[in-house]
């Protein structure tokens, strides 16, 4: 449900044209509202473990019903069991009464077997399988160095059980340049992969690039879907450099042009079942992002949603959000939508700049800035 204000000022003459984080033009808005909708759930989260994991997991469970665990831990999440030793731990971090659901996921190896993809699902807690390119990101030395040659078997196990492959959709190929390894990727391993096996449910993790978009728009709706950060959305990849070195604007896959950018934006604005919300939200400590060879990832989780109602309102598709964050989502997974209901209120609040914990700071994405929508919840 929207509600929508008149502002004072909707009557002025003229506007000046501002440039936000990413160099891209933003007019103001001469409308404020509020817009309730149903509560979100998150499809694609770093949660971490240890202090870290303590240190965040209450800013996820605070603005999302569900969210899908990543498993690449130190050492990772590689079987059922340890899957639900880790779920565990997870629920142990909770804010008390907090109602929020981790969806566990296990780490693809070259080693992994068929039976531990049956007992993933008679688990009822595990919901996917992650596919990590072997040295493609963090902690992901442990990860696939050849799907068809390797994992066919589990891939076929996966199909059976109705089990969704999530993808980090990048080749490691040294001689492969770093803002071209996702269309390489789709090229040489995707495209292959749902040829040979058409019934397998994928998932594009955090797709960057129009290419990514218009392979997912060209695959049949519901086997393929695309999750969609933030950061792609809002970032193009002149916010790594202004100013100097930004590293905490730093990922992977690391931030393109201004072109993809506004292909993502359009593609998830347009009311498509194909795409839905995954924060990749990924926690490093500032010393490790701040060094000589800094950590890859943005931590998101605080600000996701502000951020998310700031690229469809900016698109003037402000009432097709909810669809992206909370519909799009569990319909893919065949998992009931939510119940519960969040408000975003057209309310300026500022980004703390950096959260202090006992063993160092994390700093969020827009640290510092004015947001001007804010979750409440009902």
């Amino acid at each position: 449900m929207i509600k929508t204000l008149v502002s004072p000022y909707s009557g002025f003459r003229s506007q000046k044209l501002n440039f936000d984080k990413s160099c891209k033009k933003v007019k103001p808005r001469a409308v404020s509202m509020e817009l309730t909708i149903t509560q979100p759930d998150d499809w694609h989260l770093h949660l971490r473990d240890g202090d870290l994991l303590q240190a965040v997991v209450p800013h996820s469970a605070s603005n999302f019903r569900r969210a899908i665990v990543m498993p690449n831990l130190k050492p990772p999440v590689t079987t059922t069991a340890a899957a639900i030793t880790y779920r565990e731990s997870i629920m142990k971090a909770l804010p008390l009464g907090s109602s929020f659901d981790p969806l566990m996921t296990l780490y693809l190896t070259d080693k992994t077997q068929p039976d531990e993809i049956k007992l993933a699902r008679e688990s009822g807690v595990v919901y996917a399988v992650k596919l990590y390119p072997a040295g493609a990101t963090t902690n992901s030395q442990d990860g696939v160095t050849d799907l068809f040659g390797k994992c066919l078997p589990v891939l076929e196990e996966m199909v059976k059980q109705n089990m969704p492959l999530l993808v980090h959709g990048e080749v490691t190929d040294p001689s492969i340049d770093v803002f071209d390894r996702e269309k390489i990727f789709i090229e040489t391993v995707l495209q292959p992969l749902i040829q040979r096996l058409p019934e397998l449910k994928v998932v594009m993790e955090h797709i960057t690039t129009m290419d990514a978009v218009n392979f997912v728009e060209s695959c049949k709706e519901g086997s393929v879907g695309a999750t969609v950060t933030p950061q792609h959305l809002l970032l193009n990849r002149n916010a790594l450099f202004q100013g100097g070195l930004q590293p905490h604007n730093y990922c992977l896959p690391v931030l393109k042009r201004e072109i993809h950018r506004q292909a993502i934006v359009k593609a998830v604005t347009s009311g498509s079942k194909k795409f839905f919300l995954g924060t990749d939200s990924a926690p490093h400590e500032r010393s490790k992002k701040e060094a000589s060879c800094g950590c890859a990832g943005i931590y998101s989780a605080p600000v996701a949603l502000s951020l998310y109602a700031k690229v469809f309102d900016e698109a003037s598709a402000i009432d097709k959000l909810e669809a992206f964050t909370s519909f799009n989502g569990p319909d893919f997974y065949g998992l009931p939508r939510n119940s519960s209901k969040i408000t975003l209120k057209n309310s300026p609040w500022k980004v703390p700049d950096v959260f202090s914990f006992s063993f160092g700071e994390i700093i969020p994405m827009f640290a510092g800035e004015t947001l001007q929508w804010q979750p409440f919840f009902n």
